[in-house]
């Protein structure tokens, strides 16, 4: 059952963000150009990034990345030792890579945009969220690992 409810949110929030939006956008972008090839490992990393961070949600948290349905715990495995958001990086990665690769303006002031409302999200809503369900480890985990900057090194459990 937890795996239905990890994919139905996988489906309703970050395919729909980064996949439907993106390809809706694409064919009213008059300003489009050639496109750069060398922006490929950029929309690898940012799928790598997506795919790890969800199935860090599942494993170590036991929930999905849903607001309606979310971890048990605190994640602080996986990518989420080096930076507290890394799922919201790896959706950035891969429409910005987009965004590249086919010399869209528009998908690129979409990524900007996304940017903007993820970086509200956690400020408003997902951080406060956090201090309210976890207050012990959530101020230790704020302590040791960036919000968007990821670490050099991981942070140690």
């Amino acid at each position: 059952m937890l795996f239905l409810r990890a994919l139905l949110a996988f489906v309703a929030l970050p395919v729909v963000v980064s996949v439907l939006v993106p390809w809706l956008l694409l064919p009213n972008d008059r300003w489009r150009g050639a496109g750069f090839s060398w922006a490929w490992p950029l929309l690898v990393l940012g799928l790598c990034l997506l795919l790890a961070s969800v199935r860090d949600f599942y494993v170590a948290g036991r929930g999905t990345l849903a607001p309606w349905d979310p971890p048990r715990k605190l994640v602080i495995a996986g990518l989420y030792r080096w930076v507290r958001n890394p799922m919201y990086l790896g959706v950035l990665a891969w429409v910005g890579g987009w965004s590249l690769l086919v010399a869209s303006p528009l998908l690129a002031v979409y990524t900007a945009l996304l940017a903007i409302g993820f970086h509200l999200r956690v400020l408003l809503y997902e951080e406060p969220t956090l201090a309210r369900l976890f207050p012990a480890d959530w101020a230790l985990y704020r302590a040791k690992v960036n919000r968007w900057w990821p670490r050099l090194f991981p942070a140690v459990d």
